[in-house]
């Protein structure tokens, strides 16, 4: 059996429901309909419910942009974190070899 470091990160971290929040954050702007079907206030001569829809394209963009950033720092950090604790192992067993 694996043991697990004694100062592992858990699973569930702020940096990963921020992750979450911005990926989930489109779906529900995009599903609440009733907040954006109306035709005022227009722009260009574009009803609102279709320059909403066109603005979330580009918010969409910009959250699964910071959403990916942030999961590849998270992974970056924990990848250097199990490195750290296998080099730590490695170190006691071979002093608990040599003694």
């Amino acid at each position: 059996m694996s043991e697990v470091p004694a100062g592992s990160r858990p699973a569930v971290t702020p940096v990963r429901v921020v992750v979450a929040l911005c990926l989930i954050a489109p779906f529900v702007a995009m599903l609440w309909v009733g907040s954006y079907a109306k035709t005022d206030p227009a722009f260009a001569g574009i009803p609102f419910f279709y320059w909403y829809q066109m603005l979330w394209v580009l918010i969409s963009t910009v959250l699964t942009m910071v959403a990916f950033q942030l999961w590849q720092r998270d992974q970056r950090e924990r990848r250097a974190q199990r490195e750290q604790y296998a080099a730590t192992r490695r170190e006691q067993e071979q002093e608990g070899v040599s003694l």
